[in-house]
C-alpha cells in the first residue's frame, strides 16, 4: 500500500515487541502521542485496527490484521536496514570499480594504491584490466591511465610528467648524457608502434637518429632481458626504467639524452559528466599523491 511509511512500520514492530505505546515511544526516541499518531495512519491505510486496546495497565494486543502486517512489515524494514548499510559502506568507498591500465602504471602506480584501498576499505572491489590498444576506449571503465590523448567525451587529471631515458649494456656508451645523433643506425629494441611510442621515434629523428630497430615487444622485461643480451638499446621512459629495476642493474647503464625527447605524461581519464563513486574519488586521490611521490624522484 503506497500510504504505509516505514516509520509506521517502526511504530509497529515497537508497540508490538513492548507492548504499550509509551515504553514504545521510550524505545524509539519518541513522545507516545507521535507513536499514537503513526499506528493511527498505518490503521486508516490498513483499513482496520492493528492493535486491540484494553485501557489501563494491561498490555495491548495485536489484532490478526496487526500481525499480518507486522510479519510482512519486519520483512520491508529488514530489507530498508539492508538497504542503509549498503549505502553506508558504499558512501565508506566499498563497492567495485574497474580500472584500465598499462604496464609502468600497472608496477609502480597501481600497487600502492590498491594496497592503500584495502587497507582504508577492506571489503572495495577492485577489478584491473590492462591493455594498451592504439586507440583505447573508456567503455564501461571506471578510470582508465593511459599515456596519450583519448577520442571521444572524457575527462582527465595528469598525474605525472616523465623523461624518457636510454638503457645500454654496461661500456656501449660512456657514463654521462648521450647525443641522440650516437643512436643513429644503432641497434635498438622497442615498443609497438602504439600509445607514446611513435611520437618518441619521431623525437630521435628529429634529432638525427633512426635507430635500426631489430626487435619490438609490449614487455619492458623482454626488452631489458634483449639489450643485457646485446641485441641492442632501449629508449624508455623514467617509469618503466624505474619499475623494471634497470637502474639498479649493475648489467646495464641508464643514460639521459641530449636533446632529451619531450616527455611522456601520464593521465588518469574517465567518462566526462559521469559522477564518481567514493572509492573512485579516493583512487584518483591516492594515484595523484603516489605519482607526485614518483615525480619528486624522476631525473
Amino acid at each position: 500500500m503506497p500510504d504505509i511509511e516505514l516509520r509506521h512500520l517502526t511504530a509497529l514492530a515497537a508497540v508490538a515487541d513492548e507492548g504499550s505505546f509509551g515504553r514504545a515511544a521510550a524505545r524509539l526516541g519518541y513522545t507516545q502521542s507521535t507513536v499514537s499518531q503513526q499506528i493511527a495512519a498505518l490503521e486508516k491505510a490498513a483499513g482496520g485496527a492493528v492493535f486491540d486496546r484494553p485501557g489501563g495497565p494491561r498490555p495491548v494486543r495485536i489484532t490478526s490484521l496487526g500481525a499480518l502486517v507486522l510479519a510482512r512489515g519486519r520483512e520491508v524494514l529488514a530489507k530498508a536496514e539492508e538497504m542503509t548499510e549498503a549505502i553506508e559502506r558504499f558512501q565508506a568507498g566499498e563497492g567495485r570499480i574497474d580500472i584500465g591500465t598499462f604496464q609502468s602504471v600497472t608496477n609502480v602506480i597501481l600497487p600502492v594504491v590498491v594496497r592503500r584501498l584495502h587497507e582504508e576499505v577492506p571489503g572495495c572491489d577492485i577489478r584491473l584490466s590492462e591493455e594498451e590498444p592504439e586507440n583505447p576506449r573508456i567503455g564501461d571503465l571506471d578510470l582508465l591511465f593511459y599515456d596519450g590523448r583519448l577520442d571521444g567525451d572524457v575527462e582527465s587529471v595528469h598525474l605525472l610528467t616523465e623523461p624518457y631515458l636510454l638503457v645500454a649494456r654496461a661500456g656501449v656508451f660512456p657514463d654521462g648524457p648521450v647525443p641522440v645523433r650516437e643512436l643513429h643506425g644503432a641497434p635498438m629494441v622497442a615498443w609497438p608502434l602504439t600509445c607514446d611510442q611513435p611520437a618518441m621515434e619521431q623525437a630521435l629523428a628529429r634529432a638525427g637518429a633512426r635507430p635500426r630497430i631489430v626487435f619490438r615487444t609490449a614487455s619492458n622485461e623482454a626488452l631489458l632481458s634483449m639489450v643485457r643480451a646485446g641485441m641492442g638499446s632501449a629508449v624508455l621512459p623514467w617509469l618503466a626504467v624505474h619499475g623494471a629495476g634497470a637502474d639498479e642493474d649493475d648489467r646495464l647503464r641508464v643514460h639521459e639524452l641530449r636533446p632529451t625527447p619531450s616527455p611522456r605524461r601520464i593521465h588518469v581519464h574517465w567518462p566526462a559528466g559521469r559522477s564518481h563513486s567514493p572509492l573512485a574519488i579516493r583512487t584518483i586521490q591516492l594515484a595523484a599523491e603516489a605519482a607526485a611521490e614518483l615525480g619528486a624522484r624522476t631525473p
